[in-house]
Parts: structure tokens; sequence; C-alpha cells
């Protein structure tokens, strides 16, 4: 099961903002994604993680922002 495609405009609103987003690939804690939105198209998402360096992922992932509690609601 896939997660809900994330919108355009919640991605343009943390990318303006300059909040942390977390990007849950799995059920696993360390395997989140931690950083800022840097650009995205239909398909991906780049992030930018802590240490400067650019993560390309598929937006198909679950994405919410960093500072809400962590839910992988029956999507996993």
């Amino acid at each position: 099961m896939t997660a809900p495609l994330i919108t355009d405009d919640l991605l343009e609103n943390w990318r303006l903002k300059g909040e942390l987003v977390r990007v849950i690939r799995d059920v696993n804690i360390e395997n989140d994604v931690i950083g800022l939105v840097a650009a995205w198209n239909d398909q991906q998402l780049l992030i930018r993680k802590r240490n400067k360096k650019v993560v390309e992922l598929a937006r198909s992932y679950y994405i919410q922002s960093a500072s809400a509690e962590r839910k992988v609601d029956g999507w996993l």
C-alpha cells in the first residue's frame, strides 16, 4: 500500500518556511529521512539533509512535518 500523495501546495509551504520534514520509508525509524524540501516534480522529491547532502526520494513515501509525532497509520 502506498501513502497518499502530498500536495504541491503543502510542499511549497514547507519549502518557503524552511520547515523540517520527515520522509517515512518503512516501519524502522532509523530509515526515516529528515531534512528540508529542496525541489520536487510529479514523481520525486529532493530533501536536503542536515549534513547538506541531498537525497532523491519517491513522492509515494509518507511525508510529514518533522515536528509532528511519527505516524504510519495503516499504509505500510
